[in-house]
């Protein structure tokens, strides 16, 4: 039979790709590149960058750019708990993870956004754990009742603590990196076996336009060596940090993720890096920047179409939503987001669970996002051919004589050819579901974050594990006046 086509957006014309790329690498020839960290001067300069040291601007020639890029692997496996491969990065191979790191929760029974603490940490990490659409754990929240000097790590810890699968994160300060790199290591069994099975992607955010800050160059260059994979989060926004146009944008990203490839690469050549990002169509009306925006999305598709060309696996915010509740426009633009990412076959897509630009999660929301992912994944794999001829005649003559519904070729491919929704997707009659209580969606996601932790069980660590994790995080929490964790369930 012949191969079965996937439905894919695409972006640009093969020559507008090179061109794109041509004049990032003009851009970073020609302007350059601020950077602040010295360790990341100190690799360009020894690799032949010009640098004018009053204004620690870098100049990258293209042929370092296109080494760097070479040298990136195409394709990066991610690993659980147990060391089994769980994402597969590279082509078009698409997984879901929810986003990182909202200020606040969204408390469904308040009606209102408040600061999380660490129980509600725990029910996060526990529901992303039972939901299978979501690939990978993200620190989504940062817990108001630890200090925020030891905000990123604790959050890694909870998740190392109680779920199984890989953990997309980052660093708020340069010595966070350690601890939590420590914690991975004793998870991985060892700092080799962290190099050899990833279980960790940490996000690198340079700042626009074309800057790389002491943290997040340092980062860049500490994932390299450790065999952490990093992620490149170019943020441009356009008409304010970027061009306004949507083409120009793309460019300047363009620009920035090879900046950070090539500090990432002269750090450790064949490290894992993944271009990504958490770009915005400014909306000049408010003054605010819309992840829910169809024009944010089509950057978002357009620059990881360049990813691609590069060879590159690649990441976007996406499948979030802007809106303050759980409600219409949180669904649309949730929704529409998990499509366009998925037909743009977007590797890493973060985000599901966020309301409010980036800064908010609901439990709600993570739910019946979960049901956005499911459907995008399913067309994602497209129509596909079962049986040659498509449709056979003999079949044909049966339908025609008895119906469908009770064949053997029915009972055979139904599971296969549907994707059938959580029940907080609502697909009864309408006298159904008024028998069940008449509720909306957001009432029956509530119910069933309820219904999923009350049986969900998180699998324990092994007692010594879980002891060298809590000496690590101890040790942090006293170095800023903390002498005891919270208390967990």
């Amino acid at each position: 039979m012949p191969p079965n086509m996937n439905p894919h957006i695409t972006w640009f014309a093969p020559e507008t790709r090179h061109q794109i790329v041509e004049e990032a690498q003009r851009i970073l020839e020609e302007v350059g590149v601020f950077v602040e960290n010295e360790e990341a001067l100190e690799l360009l300069t020894g690799a032949g960058c010009r640098i004018e040291a009053s204004e620690r601007r870098v100049r990258i020639p293209a042929s370092l750019v296109e080494k760097a890029v070479a040298s990136a692997p195409q394709r990066i496996l991610l690993y659980g708990r147990h060391g089994e491969a769980v994402m597969d990065l590279g082509g078009d191979r698409i997984h879901f993870n929810p986003g990182s790191a909202a200020l606040r929760i969204y408390d469904a029974q308040e009606k209102r956004a408040r600061t999380p603490i660490s129980a509600d940490l725990v029910r996060f990490i526990k529901l992303v754990d039972a939901l299978p659409h979501y690939a990978a754990q993200s620190t989504g929240l940062i817990s108001g009742d630890v200090p925020p000097e030891v905000g990123d790590r604790y959050r890694l810890y909870l998740a190392l603590l109680y779920s199984n699968k890989p953990v997309v994160t980052g660093t708020f300060r340069i010595d966070g990196f350690r601890p939590m790199a420590e914690m991975l290591a004793a998870v991985a069994g060892g700092p080799q076996e962290l190099r050899a099975k990833p279980n960790a992607i940490f996000d690198c955010c340079p700042s626009p336009p074309l800057k790389w800050s002491e943290l997040t160059a340092q980062a860049l260059i500490d994932c390299a060596r450790s065999g952490i994979v990093a992620e490149l989060i170019s943020m441009p926004l356009t008409g304010a940090t970027s061009p306004v146009t949507l083409a120009g944008a793309i460019v300047q990203h363009c620009a920035e993720s090879l900046s950070g490839v090539v500090i990432h690469q002269l750090a450790c050549p064949g490290a894992p890096i993944i271009i990504g990002g958490s770009p915005a169509c400014f909306d000049m009306r408010k003054g605010t920047t819309p992840m829910g925006a169809i024009e944010t999305m089509m950057i978002d598709g357009g620059y990881a179409e360049i990813g691609k060309h590069l060879g590159l696996p690649t990441q976007a915010y996406m499948a979030l939503s802007d809106a303050k509740t759980v409600d219409y426009q949180a669904g649309m633009e949730s929704a529409m987001g998990a499509l366009v990412a998925a037909l743009s076959g977007i590797n890493n897509i973060s985000g599901p669970g966020m309301l409010d630009f980036e800064s908010c999660q609901s439990l709600e929301k993570l739910v019946l996002d979960h049901e956005a992912c499911g459907s995008a994944l399913r067309l994602a794999r497209g129509i596909e051919l079962r049986e040659d001829p498509i449709l056979p005649l003999a079949l044909m003559q049966q339908g025609i004589k008895r119906s469908f519904l009770p064949l053997a070729h029915t009972k055979r491919w139904f599971r296969q050819e549907a994707y059938f929704p959580d029940e907080v997707i609502d697909r009864s009659t309408l006298e159904e579901w008024r028998k069940l209580g008449g509720k909306d969606a957001t009432q029956r996601a509530s119910q069933r974050v309820e219904q999923i932790l009350s049986g969900q069980q998180a699998e324990p660590l092994d007692p010594p594990l879980a002891e060298a994790l809590r000496e690590i995080m101890e040790a942090e929490a006293r170095r800023f006046g903390m002498e005891k964790l919270p208390d967990l369930p």
